[in-house]
């Protein structure tokens, strides 16, 4: 059976305090990185931690854009759902690229079906 949906799993790794740490910017990296992909956004939610670092999720209608920072350690986890085959997802981490500076980008598919994981009965 092919995958009904993709999940990237993306980790920003060397990544300034500055670009981290604050929700708004990290708000409008997640909303730009959806509008590069050619996704259509159909709601938004970020969250500004006390003392820094920021979360949020972007609602789009092939799935959904995400992130957790943790500026203090430099590092961003991001993940895009989508059950679109033409989402441009290398736009899309371009972006997340361009706004976060890190040193380092890791990237992995996960591909999603009914039968992936077998539960013994």
């Amino acid at each position: 059976m092919g995958a009904l949906a993709h999940h990237w799993l993306l980790d920003f790794e060397g990544c300034p305090f500055e670009a981290l740490d604050r929700a708004d910017p990290v708000r409008e990296a997640l909303l730009e990185a959806a509008a590069r992909a050619g996704a259509k956004v159909i709601g938004e939610r970020f969250h500004q931690f006390d003392p820094h670092g920021a979360s949020g999720v972007v609602l789009i209608g092939e799935s959904h854009l995400s992130i957790h920072t943790w500026p203090e350690r430099g590092y961003a986890a991001a993940d895009l759902f989508t059950c679109s085959t033409s989402l441009d997802v290398d736009a899309a981490v371009e972006v997340l690229r361009r706004r976060l500076h890190p040193s380092r980008v890791g990237r992995r598919r996960v591909e999603r079906h009914p039968g992936l994981l077998h539960t013994p009965t």
